[in-house]
Order: C-alpha cells, then structure tokens, then sequence
C-alpha cells in the first residue's frame, strides 16, 4: 500500500492499531493504514481521477456543515494503478477540506482568533463548489 500511494504522492504517513483485534488479525500497534495530504494542482488531478469512478455523482449526506466532503471508491486499480499481485486490491477513501483565505486565523499559535460566521463555508458553499468546478451532481438517495 506504501508504494501505491508513494506513487501518487510524495510522503506517506502510517496508521496503527489501537487494540488487539482477534477476530479480524490485527494486533496493538501493527500498521493498518496510511493517509497522504496533497494540496495544489495535485491534488486536483487526484481528485478528478476518484470522482470519475464515482462518475461525478457524490450523495447530499457526504457533504458534511462546515463545508467538507468524501467519499470512497472500492478498487484502487479504477484509479489507473497498475495491478500488483502481492498487495491486492483496496479501497481508498477521498476527504476535501475546503477553506477561504484567512481561515489560518483560528489555527495560528500567535494572535489566535476566530472566523466570522459570513465567512465560514456551509455545506450548500461546498456543494456549489463541487457542482461548478467538476460538474458533478448531488442525489439526495442513493440510486438503485
């Protein structure tokens, strides 16, 4: 999986176990999973690659109220990965953390301070966002 995601990006950060998991194999502190954070140009490329599994069609409810959205693809090969017999094939999960300029102001050490209702992001910003720039469409069900 490291090497998957080594060649869609650059750094690849390891998550463990928090308890011993029997029925399922996994033992305390044993690597399970791995997250990237991409940014730019990227990170579009990317993100158009997974919204094109999904067709451009994401659900009302993967929009969340400050303005975020994800969603997940069953089969890293959908990507354009090539086949790899001794890892297999895995989902990956897409989350979009969408901002305005300024938001760095409630997250900076120094003159820490907050950001005014008008110029937060809701989730109806969000999903005008997603439907203008990927001309994507929101269901409010999922299809049969």
């Amino acid at each position: 999986m490291e090497v998957e995601m080594g060649r869609l990006t650059f750094v690849c950060v390891f998550l463990t176990a928090r308890y011993t998991v029997r029925t399922f194999g996994i033992r305390r502190n044993e690597k399970i999973s791995c997250h990237v954070t991409i940014r730019g140009e990227l990170a579009q490329e990317i993100l158009d690659r997974g919204l094109k599994v999904k067709e451009y069609e994401l659900l009302k409810k993967n929009f969340s109220e400050t303005g975020n959205f994800g969603f997940g693809i069953q089969e890293h090969i959908d990507l354009g990965i090539k086949y790899d017999p001794s890892t297999g094939i895995y989902g990956m999960d897409f989350f979009v953390v969408l901002k305005r300029p300024g938001a760095r102001v409630a997250r900076r050490k120094m003159q820490q301070s907050r950001v005014g209702h008008p110029h937060r992001l809701t989730k109806d910003d969000a999903i005008n966002w997603f439907q203008t720039k990927f001309e994507g469409i929101v269901l409010d069900a999922p299809r049969q």
